[in-house]
């Protein structure tokens, strides 16, 4: 048997690595301040959600999320297409799918045996009823079929099978990118029209013709927006007065078309707000949702500084690293905090929707989800290696 000795190793060849770009600090602190977002939104009746940016304009954390995973997956993805091609892009996409179908099926059999368990609300009526899961207990044989099919999509448990078909048309843009830079942008925009028009949809439900809430077909162009902004197709425009002046006019103008206390005291805004719904739908990802959300990216970028600066200040600093550890381990936090919402309400039911218990929810919400974060990192690093 043949071993090497103390002396072959010393004068083994040491092998060069590729040098590894440094993570974006903008990229994992927009998430991370993304998540915490869409924890309130999912929390039923949380009054915390009064305040969450969706309730003064178009746009909402939804679009922070599907935008910057894009710009992220730009990174993971596209970087691994331009060094090994498609094939090996297309074997990873494809099990990233896999990972997180599984994720949509766990999160769906976990909430559903949440809301069994937790029986009745104060009212009367049942948890099971407040998330429409009620045929799902009478008869569950079909419509387990129907998850494991993804044509029972429960309006709560939308956004990652969304996620799923954005991510299946990843290798055809990349593929297109190579016949011409600018392929991919037409690809966008004949998809999102098809959204548009609902000229293509998914069913939710087999005893009704509702669809999926989110068209990823709609929703795959601010995906890849971002996707192509991180790859270079795209050039984010650079700071200028005119166009932040007109940023900001965005921001403000919309407003009173979304904010509930204009549109309850003023019935012009409430009426206009109505005529233009088909500009602010988010199941097809309307026109005026993009324009708010890029008028606030390009508010962001820039108030952060050339690179994020900004957010790298000491006295912000620590926030800053809880928020980017946030954002790093983005889908696990995002599960998680589909069952902590769940698990708030249920809380909040019985304690009270006054301001101490809500302010309790949810900063113990909070907490959970950036330790979630932090134990799933600390689980990826496989410290058991070491």
């Amino acid at each position: 048997m043949l071993t090497r000795t103390h002396s072959d190793r010393a004068e083994a060849p040491h092998l060069p690595q590729r040098a590894k770009r440094p993570r974006d600090p903008r990229l994992d602190v927009f998430r991370g301040i993304g998540m915490l977002i869409i924890l309130l939104a999912h929390v039923p009746n949380d009054h915390w959600a009064l305040w969450i940016p969706a309730r003064f304009g178009f746009s909402d954390a939804t679009e922070m999320f599907v935008f910057l995973s894009g710009m992220a997956s730009a990174i993971a993805f596209g970087r691994l297409y331009d060094r090994e091609g498609i094939g090996m892009l297309t074997a990873r996409v494809t099990h990233r799918i896999w990972q997180i179908y599984w994720a949509h099926v766990c999160v769906f059999l976990v909430i559903a045996a949440l809301m069994a368990v937790a029986g009745t609300k104060p009212d009367g009526t049942s948890y099971i009823q407040s998330l429409n899961l009620v045929r799902f207990f009478d008869d569950p044989a079909p419509l387990l079929t129907g998850l494991l099919a993804l044509t029972y999509v429960p309006n709560y448990f939308d956004i990652l099978p969304m996620y799923m078909v954005i991510l299946a048309l990843m290798p055809p843009m990349l593929l297109a990118e190579r016949v011409h830079r600018f392929l991919p942008l037409l690809l966008m925009a004949a998809l999102w029209l098809t959204a548009q028009f609902s000229l293509v949809h998914f069913p939710a439900e087999p005893w009704s013709g509702r669809s999926w809430f989110f068209n990823p077909f709609g929703w795959q162009l601010i995906f890849f927006i971002g996707f192509f902004l991180m790859r270079g197709t795209l050039t984010p425009p650079p700071l200028n007065r005119w166009r932040m002046v007109l940023a900001i006019a965005i921001v403000l103008t919309s407003i009173p078309f979304a904010w509930y206390r204009v549109l309850d005291a003023v019935p012009f805004f409430r009426d206009a707000a109505h005529a233009l719904l088909p500009l602010t739908n988010k199941t097809v990802f309307g026109l005026a949702r993009l324009v708010h959300f890029l008028a606030l990216a390009y508010i962001a970028v820039h108030a952060v500084g050339d690179g994020g600066r900004r957010l790298m200040h000491p006295a912000i600093f620590p926030a800053t690293r809880v928020l980017m550890k946030v954002g790093q381990q983005s889908l696990a936090v995002f599960i998680a905090g589909m069952v902590v919402a769940q698990m708030i309400g249920i809380w909040l039911d019985h304690a009270g929707r006054t301001p101490f218990p809500t302010a309790i929810a949810n900063l113990a919400g909070f907490a959970l989800l950036i330790a979630t974060a932090y134990l799933v990192g600390w689980f990826k690093a496989a410290p058991w290696k070491a």
